[in-house]
C-alpha cells in the first residue's frame, strides 16, 4: 500500500480557520435572528399585530369616507397580513443590530482604512433609509390619498384590500428609502475613483432635472409630493459632495497617504 503524499493529506491547520469562520458566522446569524425575534415579540405584545396595522393604515383611513375601512378578501388574510407587517417592522427596527453583526464578521479581514470607510457608510445609509421611510409615511401618503379622493368619481366607494395596501405602501417605502441613499452612492463612486468631486459639482444642473424626473415617476401625481422628494434629493446631492470630500480624507489608505505631496519646510538656520 502506497502512503499518501504529504500534499495529498488534509491539513488540519488550514481547515481549522475555515471551521472557526463558519462557527462565528453561525453565531452572528443567531444573534441577528435573536434581535429580530426579540423586537417581534415586543411588537406582538404591544401594540400587537392588529394595533400595528391600525397605525400603518392610519394615513389611508383618515382619507376614507366616514364609516369606511379596509377589506380582507382572503379567509386568513386578516391574520396573516398584520403578522407579516409585524415581522417586517421588527426587521426594520433591528436592522442596526443585523448590520453590526455583519460588520463584526467581516471586520477582522479589513485594513484599518477600510474599517474607517465601512463604519460611517453603514451608519449613514441606515439613517437615510429611515428618513426616506418616514418621509413617505408622514408626508407622501397623506397627500397621495387626498389626491385620489379628489379625482375619484363620487359614485365610487373606496374599499381597498389590506393585502394590496400593504404591498403598495411597502413598495413606496422601499422607493423612498432607496432614493434617500443618494449621498452614500455618491461617496462610494468618488471613493472608488469612478467620479470626482469636480464632476459632481459640474453635473449639479443635470441632477436637478434627473431628481424631478425620478420624483415624477415614484411619487403620487401631485405637485407637493414630487417637489418635496426632488428638493430632498437635490439637498442630499450636496450632502453627498461634502461627505465625499470628508470620507476621502478620513478613509485614505496608507499608499494614498504616501502619494500625497508633503509640505516642504525651510531648513533650520
Amino acid at each position: 500500500m502506497i502512503d499518501p503524499k504529504p500534499s495529498d493529506s488534509p491539513n488540519p491547520d488550514a481547515e481549522q480557520p475555515f471551521v472557526t469562520h463558519l462557527v462565528e458566522l453561525r453565531d452572528r446569524l443567531i444573534r441577528a435572528v435573536a434581535a429580530i425575534g426579540i423586537v417581534f415579540a415586543i411588537l406582538a405584545i404591544y401594540p400587537g399585530p392588529s394595533g400595528l396595522f391600525d397605525l400603518f393604515a392610519k394615513p389611508l383611513i383618515a382619507h376614507l369616507p366616514h364609516g369606511s375601512g379596509l377589506i380582507a378578501i382572503g379567509v386568513i388574510t386578516p391574520f396573516l397580513v398584520p403578522l407579516k407587517l409585524t415581522m417586517l417592522t421588527a426587521l426594520m427596527i433591528a436592522l442596526p443590530v443585523v448590520l453590526y453583526q455583519l460588520w463584526a464578521f467581516i471586520a477582522p479581514g479589513l485594513y484599518a482604512h477600510e474599517k474607517r470607510l465601512v463604519v460611517p457608510l453603514v451608519f449613514i445609509s441606515t439613517v437615510l433609509f429611515y428618513l426616506g421611510v418616514a418621509f413617505a409615511y408622514f408626508i407622501v401618503l397623506g397627500r397621495l390619498f387626498t389626491f385620489i379622493q379628489d379625482v375619484a368619481p363620487k359614485v365610487v366607494t373606496a374599499a381597498p384590500d389590506i393585502e394590496s395596501y400593504l404591498s403598495f405602501v411597502l413598495t413606496l417605502f422601499m422607493a423612498f428609502g432607496t432614493a434617500f441613499e443618494v449621498p452614500v452612492v455618491l461617496m462610494l463612486l468618488v471613493r472608488f475613483g469612478m467620479l470626482t468631486i469636480e464632476q459632481l459639482k459640474a453635473w449639479r444642473s443635470y441632477f436637478i432635472v434627473v431628481a424631478f424626473i425620478i420624483a415624477a415617476v415614484i411619487t403620487p401625481p401631485d405637485v407637493f409630493s414630487q417637489t418635496s422628494l426632488a428638493v430632498s434629493m437635490i439637498l442630499l446631492y450636496e450632502v453627498g459632495i461634502i461627505g465625499s470630500r470628508m470620507l476621502g480624507k478620513y478613509a485614505r489608505s496608507p499608499d494614498e497617504d504616501a502619494d500625497q505631496p508633503k509640505d516642504s519646510k525651510p531648513p533650520a538656520s
